[in-house]
């Protein structure tokens, strides 16, 4: 299982989704492959998900855009 960065990336301004306190483990869906995210960019992984499986596509490729920056290692991981 790969780790999160250290360092807590604050959620933009335009994020609605529910703010985490704890940070938690996810899971790619398509290789099975899991990185511990930290509170922000499990809360961002989420509403990507959601997003996506709700046709919001523009607010999905925004998350993706904030994840990109926030933890790259993950973002190869679990979104590219």
């Amino acid at each position: 299982m790969k780790k999160s960065n250290s360092e807590m990336r604050p959620l933009p301004k335009w994020f609605d989704g529910e703010v985490y306190t704890e940070g938690g483990t996810a899971r790619n869906p398509y290789t099975g492959d899991v990185v511990e995210l930290n509170a922000n960019e499990l809360a961002m992984y989420d509403l990507i998900l959601g997003a996506e499986s709700l046709g919001a596509y523009r607010v999905m490729q925004q998350g993706l855009g904030w994840f990109r920056i926030a933890n790259p290692e993950a973002y190869m991981v679990l979104l590219d």
